[in-house]
């Protein structure tokens, strides 16, 4: 009990000595102490302290080679104190000041990799991963032979990653929509939006795992939207549906969703005439 005791005291004691050097340190003029003593909390891990002692001497430093360090060990400290806003201006603010400096290359990684931190969650605005990407980019074509390029390209992909599921979702959403804020007069414009984003999708990311996905959505609006249209315009996107249909079962022959495209076709073919149904099947190539 009484080593219980002891090691509280103990730490009590060390935890208040701590504060109380820090605010010595944060109320001094001497900027070369202050310096050294934020290089120290920063080893320490104490990176919130690390990160307001650099501001400090930031401007009474710059113009030597602790004024260049001091800038980029303040955008390290708000990295890694989470600070994602912060580390990411002071980054920026190093490579702009210091094109050529020391930690350039660094600078350029971790504003990258800031920007990468403070992404939201795909169904959310998604400007900051385009600005992500773009900063990574920008840092591959400047280092393309930096030892940090597989990590920029790996947080590129779950970025680009992040940004299809943002399109799936759009996708989605105009599907489940429907003929909501529509009719079959206007032919079902949602629908219409379902097609076009994911078609833009797949365009844009052709290698992305969700590619069948955004296929099937395709078939399925491009089949609401036939039986959502006008009289006059029913055939025509009917035959349409049917021509995805064919598309997507050359190109997914196994796919999980094929009950769901087959019965699609076969209510589609109800609505064209048999001459015209049985001239598409025929045109298409032998599974």
């Amino acid at each position: 009990m009484n080593k219980v005791i002891t090691l509280i005291f103990c730490l009590v004691f060390v935890i208040f000595t701590s504060c109380g050097d820090y605010n010595l340190v944060v109320k001094s003029t001497d900027y070369e102490y202050k310096y050294e003593a934020a290089k120290q909390f920063y080893a320490e891990g104490q990176y919130n302290r690390a990160a307001t002692l650099m501001q400090d001497v930031i401007m009474a430093l710059k113009g030597t080679d602790k004024g260049e360090e001091s800038l980029f060990m303040t955008g390290m400290s708000h990295l890694y104190a989470r600070n994602y806003e912060a580390a990411t201006s002071y980054f920026r603010k190093y490579y702009e000041t210091y094109p050529r400096g020391i930690f350039t290359e660094e600078a350029r990684f971790y504003c990258g990799k800031a920007l990468y931190e403070n992404t939201p969650e795909p169904k959310l605005d998604q400007t900051a991963t385009y600005e992500a990407v773009s900063e990574f980019q920008s840092f591959l074509e400047l280092y393309p032979e930096s030892q940090l390029r597989e990590r920029a390209q790996n947080m590129i992909f779950a970025l680009q990653d992040k940004l299809v599921e943002k399109e799936y979702l759009s996708a989605k959403l105009y599907y489940d929509l429907g003929t909501y804020f529509g009719n079959c007069t206007t032919g079902g414009s949602n629908y219409q939006a379902c097609i076009v984003t994911a078609q833009n999708a797949i365009k844009d990311y052709p290698y992305t795992t969700r590619r069948e996905e955004f296929a099937i959505l395709i078939l399925k609006a491009k089949f609401e939207l036939a039986e959502n249209s006008v009289a006059a315009k029913k055939e025509e996107r009917y035959h349409d549906a049917i021509d995805e249909y064919y598309g997507f079962t050359n190109e997914y022959p196994e796919s999980k969703y094929m009950k769901t495209a087959q019965d699609l076709f076969m209510k589609a073919k109800k609505y064209v005439s048999t001459e015209d149904a049985d001239a598409t099947e025929q045109s298409q190539p032998s599974k």
